[in-house]
């Protein structure tokens, strides 16, 4: 039995790679970063016309009905490039949408709907933060939403972990992280009606890891390459620095580390894919797994680079923070371990 991405999987990476080389090029990612909302549009509309807003929507609702495996080999792809994008909100939403048979579904598919994701009390509690429902309204505060900024509409949770989908009309304040390819917002809420409630469910948080996972899995690859074809050019006594075995030993020890990684990410989401009751548990492995792997390979990357990989001309430092926020998003790998061994009747 072969396991391996069909030719249309493949296709769909290498057409979407061919947008964002040019799309999202380092020069365009550092001018997103600094703050230029003319770049950032550009890069939005490039991807609205690859049409990935319509990737998880069911095809009755003018979607292409792909699922959780096609979505973490596009999040590979974005993470490979640092692309700002709210593909990984989209398919969180069009994933529990798809399943609620939501109204909304036909314009999340046209990108006329745009959700963002305001989900960071499932998973950790801050004084002052959290979401209270009453009367089907929601009053209260949410940290590190993602794609928040020009969305039509929130995924969030309430104290008690209930999914609700609201309108984006809270007021928003900008969160700093140390990444800059991604912004984060603090959301306020005040008598937000809710246009959906949906009880928590360990299928959304798992694909959500698990996109952060392939979101990692992409940007530690990119890292491996710059430092592998950095050491075949940079010379030092005379021999490029990649002759060395030191070095070479670096670079393998990066691969190793990646490659099972992307293996988990496949099965995960196939599991997802076909309902079968390991998925979650999978997913929350992938998680762990590669927030570690991930952090190794941004350190050991960078020290291939010797003291070039901490300037900004090389760039590395977007990788580098990337995965380190990636770590944290939507919970840590001791989080993930956590709700993997809760699963499986392993912890209380």
């Amino acid at each position: 039995m072969e396991f391996a991405l069909s030719e249309d999987q493949r296709m769909l990476q290498d057409s979407l790679k061919g947008v964002l080389s040019e799309a999202a090029s380092l020069d365009k990612v550092r001018k997103i970063a600094a703050g230029d909302a003319a770049a950032l549009a550009a890069l939005d509309t490039a991807l609205e016309e690859f049409g990935l807003a319509a990737l998880m929507v069911p095809e009755t609702f003018g979607g292409l009905g792909l699922g959780a495996l096609d979505a973490c080999l596009v999040q590979e792809q974005l993470g490979y490039f640092i692309a700002p994008s709210r593909f990984l909100a989209t398919a969180v939403s069009a994933d529990l949408l798809g399943r609620h048979g939501n109204a909304h579904l036909p314009g999340l598919a046209s990108s006329e709907v745009k959700v963002g994701l305001a989900l960071t009390e499932l998973f950790s509690r801050r004084d002052g933060a959290g979401l209270k429902v009453s009367g089907g309204k929601l009053t209260g505060k949410s940290l590190l939403a993602l794609s928040a900024e020009g969305a039509t509409h929130l995924l969030t949770s309430d104290e008690a972990g209930g999914l609700h989908l609201v309108e984006a009309l809270g007021a928003l304040a900008v969160m700093k992280t140390i990444d800059r390819t991604r912004t984060f917002h603090e959301v306020t809420f005040k008598d937000a009606p809710s246009a959906l409630k949906a009880p928590a469910e360990d299928r959304l948080i798992a694909l959500a890891r698990l996109l952060v996972a392939a979101d990692t899995l992409g940007a530690a690859q990119a890292m491996i390459d710059k430092a592998v074809a950095y050491a075949a050019e940079r010379q030092q006594f005379g021999r490029v620095i990649g002759s060395f075995q030191a070095v070479k030993h670096m670079c393998a020890e990066m691969a190793a580390k990646l490659e099972p990684g992307r293996a988990l990410i496949w099965h995960a989401a196939h599991a997802l894919d076909t309902s079968d009751a390991e998925g979650p548990v999978m997913a929350n492995l992938a998680k762990s797994y590669l927030a570690e792997a991930g952090t190794f390979i941004a350190r050991t990357a960078t020290e291939v680079h010797g003291g070039m990989g901490f300037t900004d001309l090389v760039g590395l430092h977007y990788w580098y923070k990337r995965i380190g926020v990636n770590r944290q998003l939507f919970g840590s790998p001791e989080q993930a371990r956590e709700s993997a061994a809760q699963l499986q009747g392993f912890a209380a």
